[in-house]
């Protein structure tokens, strides 16, 4: 519940701060699905193994969004 604030929070803040021209971000998140919120124990590669698969998906569901065909 608290990383959810605090990303819905400050989305709407850099979007009011730092993209009031644009006015939407095209029905896009600013910002990804889920955290990884338990770092304590966890190595430099994990971390970076996490970031690699939350990037995929990501990119995985935009290109569902974005399908022209």
């Amino acid at each position: 519940m608290t990383i959810g604030y605090l990303k819905g929070k400050s989305a709407t803040r850099i979007h009011r701060e730092l993209l009031p021209t644009t006015g939407t971000l095209f029905g896009r998140s600013f910002w990804a699905r889920g955290s990884c919120v338990s770092t304590v124990g966890l190595d430099e590669e994990q971390i970076r193994r996490y970031i690699r698969e939350r990037e995929k998906l990501q990119r995985d569901q935009d290109q569902g969004e974005l399908n022209f065909d």
